[in-house]
């Protein structure tokens, strides 16, 4: 496997990765129109991406599989605050045939580390809906902890849900 940084040359490999698990992901996104998942939708954000990355904004890291260059899993830290905060949001899925497998954890983990290290940032926050038990059992395996619960947090699959707030802190 192989972890990267996203760019514009992995608009396709996006595209499909999110096409094919868009049932698998349903219950954990936001509700997309027909657009968004297509290769040109896909070229114009990651184009977008890699200014926010220049400008240590953002950071999308893909994991791709050097046998079939297909993407196996995504981890984006966004919102990244510099200053006095230092902290950012991080998000990640994993494609249906690829889950159990380890392989979220350690492209998070590498997450984590750019984070930390590269960006040098002092706080990382990543959120979970109460139901979504392999997402908690990852991030207390990643070292987070558990801060509260925030009631009608983001609007996903078409409704409100409640999240579970976690952090990490840089040690």
């Amino acid at each position: 496997m192989e972890i990267k940084l996203s760019s514009r040359n992995d608009a396709k490999w996006l595209s499909t990765f999110y096409t094919d698990n868009a049932v698998h992901l349903s219950p954990w996104e936001p509700i997309r129109d027909s657009y968004y998942n297509t290769y040109e939708s896909w070229l114009s954000r990651l184009y977008d991406r890699e200014m926010a990355q220049e400008e240590g904004l953002s950071a999308y890291f893909i994991m791709v599989s050097r046998a079939s260059k297909e993407v196996v899993a995504v981890c984006n830290l966004t919102g990244i605050m510099h200053g006095y905060f230092q902290a950012c949001y991080m998000g990640y899925a994993v494609g249906k045939e690829h889950e159990g497998k380890g392989y979220m954890k350690e492209l998070c983990l590498h997450a984590i580390q750019y984070a930390f290290g590269n960006l040098k940032l002092n706080r990382i926050m990543a959120n979970h809906m109460p139901r979504n038990t392999r997402s908690e059992a990852l991030l207390k395996t990643l070292g987070f902890a558990r801060e509260g619960l925030a009631k009608r947090y983001i609007f996903i699959n078409g409704k409100w849900e409640d999240h579970v707030l976690n952090s990490i802190v840089n040690a």
